[in-house]
């Protein structure tokens, strides 16, 4: 069936909702109006009020509750409105969410999904469009997966609902509507920590996730035609970090560039950077090229200038390319 990644992640909360009734979903205007995005539209419909919660705007009563609905038993998958709303539950996640399994010396887990549609690309201005991935990754005890497709997100969002662990759950939302996939319409997982190799290549490896993997590909479709042959991964789970399939690729290439639209100081560019130059010193042919948002604030009327656009991944694989 042809789906759109919001028709994607509402198949999964369906699919999973009619197979586990533990799970519930919480969250801001997500029954009746079916979510800012609308993508639980339908869903208050078909499995009630009492699974499909309408909260208070309170994100940190709306995560400290389903902790707590967690420890007795549930499966609560919660919707933060936008990325940038997360913060008043910030303590939630980071002092308790996280470390309930390393606190019970593993007797306990506390298996919630936080959903949250992140990133710029809907001039949402400084207050609807950051990309906070790395505040999470450095949490022990947190997963943290950002999809790029429609596919990977259903997928990977059912993987995420029958995992054990807390699991935050980033969606491109600019991507929300513009991608569609012909995706199965019953179940099926991706493994969480694997790296997809969307195209294999000798020359140069760039490596990104979310949303600029779009912008990547179209970057890479031009790099091809001056026949240079790119290795293309989407990272798709930032923790765990499927360090193998970069450190791989980068020995085989030598030439790396990470592509992501967050700042790029502590970005996860700065992270996979220090891993390839850890491990991979030797086989490097060139620095290390970064394509990421700028240290500031996101911007209402220059967002196309904060993104990485095709142009700036362009530039930066040719000038790995060409290093000698």
């Amino acid at each position: 069936m042809i789906m759109t990644l919001n028709q994607a992640v509402r198949s999964a909360l369906n699919n999973e909702m009619e197979k586990n009734d533990k799970i519930v979903l919480l969250g801001e205007d997500i029954g009746k109006t079916g979510g800012v995005f609308r993508t639980t539209e339908g869903l208050y419909d078909k499995f009630g009020s009492k699974r499909v919660i309408d909260t208070p705007l309170n994100e940190s009563g709306i995560v400290g509750t389903a902790i707590g609905m967690a420890l007795y038993g549930m499966k609560p998958v919660v919707e933060i409105q936008f990325m940038d709303f997360v913060f008043p539950a910030f303590d939630q996640i980071v002092s308790d969410l996280s470390k309930f399994r390393y606190r019970t010396g593993g007797a306990y887990s506390c298996p919630i999904v936080i959903r949250m549609p992140y990133g710029g690309g809907i001039k949402g201005a400084s207050y609807h469009s950051q990309s906070g991935e790395t505040h999470f990754v450095h949490t022990a005890g947190l997963k943290v997966i950002i999809p790029s497709t429609p596919y990977d997100t259903k997928g990977l969002l059912i993987s995420a609902m029958r995992d054990d662990d807390p699991v935050i759950f980033f969606e491109p939302k600019r991507f929300y509507r513009s991608i569609k996939e012909d995706i199965p319409e019953e179940s099926f997982t991706i493994p969480i920590g694997k790296a997809n190799i969307i195209e294999e290549g000798n020359d140069v490896t760039v490596i990104s996730y979310g949303a600029t993997m779009q912008t990547v590909k179209e970057a890479t479709s031009i790099i091809k035609e001056e026949g240079i042959n790119p290795e293309v991964i989407d990272l798709r789970s930032l923790s765990p970090l499927d360090s193998n399939t970069i450190l791989q690729s980068a020995k085989k290439t030598g030439r790396v560039v990470i592509v992501h639209e967050a700042p790029k100081t502590l970005g996860m560019s700065a992270e996979i950077s220090a891993l390839i130059s850890e491990n991979c010193l030797e086989y490097l042919e060139a620095p290390i090229q970064r394509v990421t948002g700028l240290d500031t604030p996101f911007p209402y009327t220059l967002e196309k200038q904060y993104l990485p656009d095709v142009n700036r991944i362009y530039k930066k694989i040719k000038l790995t390319v060409e290093y000698t």
